[in-house]
């Protein structure tokens, strides 16, 4: 599957709709896909957001990036955009100053990786579409713009709802003990910002109460769904994990290498869009 700009990508049909991934074509794509981010962000998540712009989340990055976009034609004309992906390679975030990541990460060893890098952020579904298939179009969407554009390393912020600590430790323990990066590509939370989750660990086990939250199955049915997703095509998390207040979510630092993709996945999601 092609994913540009300027050409449509083949439709897939989800009965009774008509959904199609690609990147935003124009302005009024991509001000349809920063309202549902503040719909998904700010109505439901709770996240206090200031961008400027009422009922948008705009901020700084969104001129410089390519915007994933899955439209629903059946629901607009033109197409509605039900979800959408924020991605940003090098090249772009040189014109402004940076990548989001970094405002929460030391992403140096990130960087230091060779080849393309892409940084994915702000991804959202509208609620009436969180299904299986359009999941799929989104990993379709990336998996073609991978491929167009020869990535060799995936990272960003992947979001933990809320912010109670005592509440995330199983699932941020869970990903410390069982998803560290190796130490070439171990992103770092930013000093005064980092939460340690092996120290919340450590503390959550005085009782065995509380350590009874740690077993595994249960840290893991905690997750997010996209996070589990990267996890299983053989992705990694960086040292410690930072409190977004404005978002009124826990993050951590997600890196996907592309040459650890696991066999099956990659015929599964690259193979389809070759």
């Amino acid at each position: 599957m092609s994913l540009q700009t300027a050409t449509a990508a083949p439709a897939v049909s989800a009965k009774p709709r008509t959904l199609e991934v690609r990147l935003a074509a124009d302005a009024r794509e991509i001000d349809a896909a920063q309202a549902l981010r503040h719909r998904v962000f700010h109505g439901e998540m709770g996240a206090a957001l200031d961008g400027g712009v009422a009922g948008r989340d705009v901020d700084a990055f969104d001129a410089a990036c390519d915007h994933l976009v899955i439209l629903d034609h059946g629901a607009a004309p033109g197409g509605a955009v039900v979800g959408t992906y924020r991605l940003m390679r090098r090249t772009m975030a040189d014109r402004c100053g940076g990548f989001y990541t970094a405002t929460e990460f030391d992403i140096a060893p990130l960087l230091a990786h060779p080849g393309e890098a892409l940084e994915l952020g702000r991804s959202c579904v509208h609620p009436a579409y969180r299904t299986g298939a359009t999941m799929q179009l989104l990993w379709q969407g990336i998996s073609a713009y991978v491929l167009r554009h020869a990535v060799t390393l995936m990272f960003g912020c992947a979001s933990l709802p809320g912010t109670d600590l005592d509440a995330l430790a199983p699932s941020l323990a869970y990903l410390h003990r069982h998803h560290l990066a190796p130490p070439a590509l171990r992103a770092r939370a930013l000093p005064g910002r980092r939460v340690d989750p092996g120290h919340l660990a450590v503390h959550a086990t005085t009782s065995n109460e509380v350590a009874a939250r740690f077993e595994p199955r249960a840290a893991v049915a905690g997750l997010p769904p996209l996070l589990k997703g990267y996890l299983r095509v053989g992705g990694f998390i960086g040292d410690g994990a930072v409190v977004d207040h404005a978002f009124n979510t826990t993050d951590v630092c997600l890196i996907v290498p592309m040459d650890s993709v696991s066999g099956k996945y990659a015929r599964h999601f690259l193979n389809r869009v070759g």
